[in-house]
């Protein structure tokens, strides 16, 4: 099949296992190409929407057979933005990720597939984002490799959908009221780089960084 990988930010961390995938795809034939801009979306078989930020138009989605995204969510549960993040915060280890065909509207298109990651929750993000990346490589690969996957699945009832909105980096502000325990969850998502964790305390903003040192035990 002739299949397309689309990452439109690059500096998304899903980049580097963009290209893992394309690797994995080729080795089972396929014919890839990546773009980082909708625009240069070739007619194909398949385009793959990951870690994009933009919503592809019809005319665009219409150059391929299929147009798949995958979300880090139940869908139609947790639609939107961050949706790893917002649950971890929440206080989740078990996380479903769904792969469903690109509408006009985000995150709301027929779901074919589903693949659940589990997390010992001491990860910190780049671990997480691992876990996950290779969740999505399954999930793609497996209907990739069976592509009667596509003659079936489910619309989304719009009567269960929420939404998650879009963090900032005000979103890793840290409680100096509360312990570390506490606030384990917020460290364990914050970028030390793009959004790292902070508190503001007697009129100065202070930065933290977080980082695995050593398995102990």
């Amino acid at each position: 099949m002739k299949i397309t990988i689309l990452t439109d930010n690059p500096q998304s961390w899903y980049c580097v296992y963009a290209q893992q995938l394309a690797d994995a795809l080729m080795q089972r034939g396929h014919d890839v190409t990546r773009v980082y801009d909708a625009v240069h979306i070739p007619e194909g078989d398949i385009a793959l929407f990951l870690s994009c930020e933009k919503i592809v138009p019809k005319c665009i989605r219409d150059r391929n057979a299929h147009n798949l995204v995958v979300h880090s969510s139940d869908l139609p549960r947790g639609r939107g933005w961050s949706p790893l993040t917002w649950q971890v915060l929440a206080g989740r280890d078990y996380i479903i990720n769904t792969l469903f065909e690109a509408e006009d509207a985000a995150d709301a298109g027929w779901v074919y597939l589903s693949h659940g990651m589990m997390f010992a929750g001491n990860e910190l993000l780049p671990e997480m984002h691992a876990i996950q990346a290779a969740s999505i490589q399954n999930m793609i690969l497996q209907a990739i490799d069976a592509p009667a996957n596509f003659e079936f699945g489910s619309k989304q009832p719009e009567a269960t959908a929420t939404h998650y909105p879009k963090r900032t980096p005000a979103d890793s502000e840290l409680n100096i009221h509360k312990s570390i325990a506490d606030q384990f969850n917020l460290l364990r998502v914050v970028d030390n780089e793009r959004y790292p964790a902070f508190f503001v305390h007697m009129g100065r903003k202070y930065t933290l960084k977080i980082e695995v040192e050593d398995v102990i035990g």
